[in-house]
C-alpha cells in the first residue's frame, strides 16, 4: 500500500509509509527483557479469537449480569469486526507483510502469516472485545482486559507480523464495531436512579438482629446446571454475615402471601431470598406492614434486584449495614368491578403471548430442564398463540403481546430489562395489536433485535394508569413472571414511592 506509492503520488501517504516503516524498525530492534518470551505466546493464543472467546466464557459463568452482558457484547463485536477486517479490509488494501530481518529469531517462534497485512485482524478482535466489555462491565474488569488487548496489539508489531499502522487501523475498526453494537443493542446504565428514603427510620444491626428473611429454595434452581443455585449462595452469605437474622424457608405448597405477611409482622426489616416472583410477594407484605425490604438475589434473572444495584447477596448485606434505603414505585392490578385486593408488580405485567410462554415452559421444565423448556415453549407459542380480544382504555384491540412496565424502560424491545429511574410515576405500555393473523415471524425478529417499532400494529405510550376489559371474560396476566387469572375488567396503576428498599448508597439519587 503506502510503500508502493508511485513517484508523484500523494506525498502524505508516502510520508506516512516511511514513518510506519521507521516505527516498525525501532520496535524490531528493541530489546524488552521478559517480553521476548511472553509476547509471542500471547499473540499466538489470540489466534482465531481463542483468547477472547475463552475470556468471554469465563465472564459468562459469573453471576453478575454486567459481566455476562460485557462478554456477550464483546463476542458480538468480534463477530462483526473480524470478517470486515480479514475479508473486506485486507483484500481492499492488499498490503505486504513487513520484512523481518531486524526481528530476533527467538520472537518468531511460529510461521509468519501469509495473508495481507492491513488492517491487523488480531488488533481488531482485541479492540472489539475490550471495547464491548468496557461498555457494560465495571472498570475493575474492563481495565485488565483492555491492557491485555493493548499487549496483543503491540505483540503483532514486536513479533514482526504487522507494521504499527496496520495495528492502529485494526484497533480503530475493532472499537468502532463494538460501539456499533449499540445501534441494535443499547448499552444500559449500571443501575436505575433510586430516590433517598428520607422519611424512613430503621435501625440496623451488625449481626442482623431484627431481620426476618424468607427464603424460596426453588428460586433459580435448575437440574441441568452444574453450578449451585443463587438461593444457596445467598443463604450461605446471609447465615455467615447476619447470624442473628431469623430465617424462614418457603416450602412447596406454602401460601407465600401468608408466610410473608407473618414474617413482616415481627420484622424490623423483611428480607427475601429468591427470584422476581418471590420478591413480588415480599414487596406486597413489606408495603402492607410498612417495613423496609432487603432483597438478596437468588433467581434466574433478578431484574428488580439488579435495577437497584444489588447483583449479589454481598451487595445487599453491605447496603443493609450502611442503612442505605431508597423509595421505588410499585405497579398494581385491581378489579374494576369489585375493587378488592391489589396485586402488585415491581417490573412488568404482560398479557397475550408471554403468559402462554410462561405456562408452557413451566409444564415442560420438569422433563426438559429450564432453558430447553424455554426454547421449546417459545417455538410452540410462536406457532399456536392467537391474539386476545381486549378493550384498552376504551379502544378495542386484538392484542398479540402487551407489555406494561413499572416506570419507563430504556430500550425498545418487547420485554426490555433496564430503567433509568424507579420513581417516575409512569407506566410504560407497549402493544402489538394485529389484524386477523398475528405477524409471528416479523414480530419475533423485531423482538430479537430489540426494534419492535418495525412490527405492524406496534404502539407505545406512557400513562399513569390503564384500564383493560376482556369482552370474552377473564384473561391471563403475568406479573413479574408469575401468571395469574384476572377478571374481565382490571385497572392497572401506580403507587408512587410506595416501597422502601435497601440499595447501595452510590446508586441512590441525592434528591427525593
Amino acid at each position: 500500500m503506502w510503500e508502493r506509492s508511485p513517484q508523484g503520488g500523494a506525498p502524505l501517504l508516502r510520508r506516512l509509509g516511511r514513518l510506519d516503516r521507521w516505527a516498525f524498525d525501532r520496535v524490531a530492534a528493541a530489546h524488552l527483557p521478559g517480553l521476548e518470551y511472553v509476547l509471542p505466546r500471547l499473540s499466538r493464543f489470540a489466534d482465531h479469537g481463542v483468547l477472547w472467546f475463552t475470556t468471554a466464557g469465563v465472564l459468562g459463568l459469573s453471576r453478575r449480569a454486567r459481566l455476562r452482558r460485557g462478554a456477550l457484547r464483546g463476542a458480538v463485536a468480534i463477530a462483526i469486526a473480524s470478517p470486515g477486517v480479514n475479508i473486506i479490509g485486507k483484500q481492499a488494501f492488499r498490503r505486504r507483510r513487513p520484512v523481518v530481518d531486524l526481528v530476533p529469531p527467538m520472537r518468531i517462534r511460529w510461521k509468519l502469516p501469509t495473508s495481507h497485512a492491513f488492517p491487523s485482524g488480531h488488533s481488531a478482535s482485541a479492540a472489539a472485545f475490550a471495547t464491548g466489555v468496557a461498555l457494560e462491565a465495571p472498570r475493575a474488569v474492563a481495565a485488565p482486559i483492555a491492557a491485555t488487548a493493548a499487549a496483543v496489539a503491540f505483540a503483532r508489531v514486536y513479533t514482526g507480523a504487522h507494521y504499527p499502522g496496520d495495528v492502529l487501523a485494526g484497533l480503530g475498526l475493532g472499537a468502532l464495531a463494538a460501539v456499533g453494537t449499540r445501534v441494535v443493542w443499547p448499552a444500559r446504565p449500571p443501575v436505575a436512579c433510586v430516590p433517598r428514603a428520607q422519611d424512613v427510620e430503621v435501625e440496623t444491626s451488625p449481626d442482623g438482629r431484627g431481620v426476618v428473611a424468607v427464603v424460596n429454595p426453588g428460586s433459580g434452581a435448575s437440574e441441568d446446571s452444574l453450578l449451585p443455585a443463587g438461593t444457596e449462595l445467598a443463604l450461605v452469605a446471609l447465615e455467615r454475615e447476619l447470624p442473628a437474622a431469623e430465617i424462614v424457608r418457603l416450602e412447596p405448597g406454602n401460601d407465600a402471601r401468608k408466610v410473608f405477611a407473618e414474617a413482616a409482622e415481627r420484622a424490623e426489616v423483611l428480607a427475601v431470598v429468591g427470584g422476581d416472583g418471590t420478591v413480588n410477594a415480599a414487596a406486597r407484605a413489606a408495603i402492607d406492614r410498612h417495613v423496609p425490604l432487603l432483597v438478596l438475589p437468588g433467581g434466574t434473572f433478578d431484574h428488580f434486584a439488579r435495577a437497584v444495584g444489588v447483583e449479589t447477596a454481598t451487595d445487599a448485606i453491605a447496603a443493609y449495614r450502611e442503612g442505605s434505603l431508597g423509595h421505588v414505585d410499585v405497579g398494581y392490578v385491581a378489579s374494576v368491578a369489585s375493587g378488592g385486593d391489589e396485586e402488585v408488580f415491581l417490573n412488568t405485567a404482560s398479557i397475550g403471548a408471554y403468559p402462554e410462554l410462561v405456562l408452557r415452559r413451566e409444564r415442560l421444565q420438569g422433563r426438559l430442564g429450564k432453558w430447553p423448556a424455554l426454547m421449546v415453549a417459545a417455538v410452540r407459542t410462536l406457532r399456536h398463540s392467537e391474539p386476545v380480544e381486549m378493550v384498552m382504555d376504551g379502544r378495542r384491540r386484538r392484542v398479540w403481546l402487551a407489555f406494561i412496565g413499572n416506570c419507563v424502560y430504556g430500550s425498545r424491545g418487547a420485554a426490555p430489562t433496564w430503567r433509568e429511574r424507579l420513581d417516575d410515576g409512569r407506566l410504560d405500555i407497549r402493544v402489538i395489536a394485529t389484524g386477523r393473523r398475528a405477524p409471528r415471524l416479523r414480530a419475533l425478529a423485531a423482538i430479537m433485535v430489540g426494534h419492535l417499532h418495525i412490527t405492524p400494529g406496534y404502539r407505545a405510550w406512557e400513562a399513569g394508569g390503564l384500564e383493560l376489559v376482556a369482552p370474552a371474560g377473564g384473561f391471563r396476566l403475568a406479573r413479574d413472571g408469575e401468571v395469574t387469572s384476572q377478571p374481565a375488567g382490571v385497572r392497572i396503576g401506580k403507587r408512587t414511592r410506595a416501597l422502601a428498599v435497601f440499595c447501595p448508597a452510590v446508586h441512590r439519587s441525592a434528591t427525593g
